[in-house]
C-alpha cells in the first residue's frame, strides 16, 4: 500500500470513529451526516460500533463492580 492510500485509510478510520462516536451522543449535524453517507464504508461504521458498545459494557460492568465492591 502506497503513503497516500495509508493516510487515506487512517483518515477514513478516524472519521468513522468519529461519526460512530457522534452517533453514540445523538449529536450530529445533518450537513456531515450526508456527507459521511458517501464517503465511509458500513462494513467499517458496524466494526468499530461493535467495538464502541464492547467498550462502553465492560466500563459499566467494572463501574458496578467497583461500587458494590
Amino acid at each position: 500500500m502506497s503513503a497516500p492510500a495509508m493516510a487515506e485509510h487512517k483518515t477514513s478510520l478516524l472519521r468513522t470513529v468519529k461519526a460512530v462516536a457522534w452517533a453514540f451522543l445523538g449529536i450530529r449535524k445533518n450537513s456531515e451526516y450526508r456527507s459521511d453517507l458517501g464517503k465511509l464504508n458500513p462494513f467499517h461504521i458496524i466494526a468499530v460500533a461493535l467495538v464502541g458498545v464492547a467498550l462502553f459494557v465492560g466500563a459499566l460492568v467494572l463501574l458496578v463492580n467497583w461500587v458494590a465492591g
